[in-house]
């Protein structure tokens, strides 16, 4: 007979609630808000758990031969990447809690905590690995390895060995058979030129929205979806930049509305990882000024640094540039219709 479930042993509270140890504590020292920061950190290192294990999924989905758009593979990539987004929005809001300590509160223990660092967070570290920032990608590559043991630098290398999101994303983009010309394209008739060429057709509509001050957007264009040379040290792929378009311009048709949402909830987990920085930095400006970190950074001027350069899905982003109305959109064959959903046999 299987043994009755208790609350407290099934969440294993002894081991949580009996894992906080101040060092203030065994200094003898009066710091209060020392226990506050302990399970603040920990709070974050079980959520950055949690996202971890998502990624995970996420990851084993994406690395399949393919995704079928009719199972329920592409729903879950969407439902746990949403998820890791509200996860990532609790992490924002938790920072609320720790600014209740002063800098006061803070000089306290402060100086019992070095050289540990936030900057040590080995399993942030992997999330970030796991989403696509890799150590080539950082700013300050030196110290973003400088600061961890042997061991985590081993766990870091054997995540960046693994193919990234971003990277499983590429290859799944250049599968989409919707954005380049096939069977489902013929009858394909301009709507802003002579031709049949979709591409070069959307080109010119595009061309014709564009104000002054944005006409060198037409050779980017060109460079971004067909350039090899232009994109060969990006992370899309021209054809894989040539689908996140087609997937933004007609998400409106059934079949593409969950690829759509993922290119979404991609860029809404760089927002969400770009305002935990900084909020992040603008609290230790706060706390410490100008000072050194504990963990021998330059506290403040690297974490703005780290900001500038630490979005992961940048590229996705910057296809916003090359959209244009949907009253302007190229009018699809009606072949290709029917497959996107829209139009039923």
């Amino acid at each position: 007979m299987r043994k009755d479930v208790y609350y407290g042993e099934y969440l294993q509270l002894q081991k949580i609630l009996d894992a906080q140890y101040p060092e203030s504590d065994k200094e003898g020292i009066d710091a209060h808000d020392e226990m506050l920061f302990i399970i603040i950190h920990q709070s974050y290192e079980l959520w950055f758990k949690q996202i971890i294990h998502e990624l995970k999924s996420i990851h084993s989905i994406f690395k399949k031969n393919e995704i079928n758009d009719n199972s329920p593979d592409l729903y879950q990539v969407v439902h746990r990447l949403k998820r890791i987004g509200t996860i990532l929005d609790v992490a924002v809001h938790q920072l609320s809690i720790m600014e209740t300590m002063t800098p006061l509160d803070f000089l306290d223990f402060r100086n019992l905590l070095r050289p540990a660092s936030g900057f040590q967070s080995i399993q942030f570290k992997i999330v970030e690995a796991m989403l696509g920032l890799k150590l080539e990608h950082r700013f300050g590559k030196e110290y973003y390895v400088s600061q961890l043991n042997a061991a985590d630098k081993e766990t870091i290398r054997l995540t960046e060995e693994n193919t990234s999101v971003i990277e499983e994303l590429n290859k799944w983009l250049e599968r989409m058979p919707f954005a380049d010309d096939n069977g489902l394209w013929e009858g394909f008739k301009a709507s802003h030129g002579d031709g049949n060429n979709f591409w070069q057709d959307y080109k010119l509509a595009y061309k014709s929205s564009l104000t002054h001050g944005e006409t060198e957007n037409v050779e980017r264009f060109e460079k971004l979806f067909f350039d090899k040379d232009f994109v060969a040290d990006r992370r899309f792929s021209n054809k894989a930049n040539r689908a996140a378009l087609f997937i933004m311009l007609y998400r409106d048709y059934p079949i593409l509305q969950l690829p759509y949402q993922l290119l979404n909830q991609l860029l809404e987990i760089d927002e969400l990882l770009s305002l935990w920085r900084y909020r992040h930095m603008n609290m230790v400006h706060r706390m410490i000024g100008m000072r050194v970190g504990t963990g021998g950074s330059s506290g403040k001027d690297y974490l703005k640094s780290a900001l500038d350069k630490h979005y992961i899905f940048a590229e996705i982003a910057e296809l916003n540039s090359f959209l244009i109305e949907r009253r302007n959109l190229p009018a699809l064959p009606i072949d290709l219709e029917k497959r996107l959903g829209f139009v039923h046999q």
